[in-house]
């Protein structure tokens, strides 16, 4: 049991830092375009930015998902690379088909990686809502700015 829940927050650690470092370089690309963003026309550029968001948690997710997959390979537990993919899937969006099982001596993992897929998603909506609002917000002042 010890073994699976240390194992499990290794493996959830690794999944935050791939978030962590997406952040990072969601910065990095908000302050190189901050200027291009601010000129008009801004509403589609919002939407440009909404698009690029859902894009980039999509590619957030697939690496959580394959973390957890690689993982799931590695240890053998399932015979097929594809079988740890798609169980790490369903684990990671909560979904928990139950066609396909965790070995009695590893199944903390699948909750683990539940945990795991459910605290990455509510990381992900906070970071594109603030994100949208960000953008939204220079827009708003960069009109005003030019009003004045």
């Amino acid at each position: 049991m010890f073994i699976q829940i240390a194992f499990g927050s290794c493996l959830m650690f690794a999944s935050i830092i791939v978030a962590g470092l997406s952040f990072w370089f969601l910065e990095v690309a908000l302050a190189r375009w901050w200027q291009w963003l601010r000129r008009e026309p801004q509403r589609p550029k919002l939407v440009l930015m909404l698009c690029l968001s859902a894009f980039w948690i999509l590619m957030q997710v697939t690496a959580g998902v394959w973390v957890w997959g690689i993982a799931f390979w590695m240890l053998e537990i399932f015979v097929t690379f594809e079988e740890a993919i798609y169980f790490s899937l369903v684990s990671f969006t909560t979904l928990g088909f139950g066609d396909i099982l965790l070995p009695v001596e590893w199944r903390l993992l699948g909750g683990m990686a539940a945990a795991n897929g459910l605290l990455n998603f509510g990381l992900r909506t906070a970071v594109i809502v603030e994100t949208l609002r960000q953008v939204r917000r220079m827009q708003i002042d960069a009109t005003q700015d030019d009003i004045e």
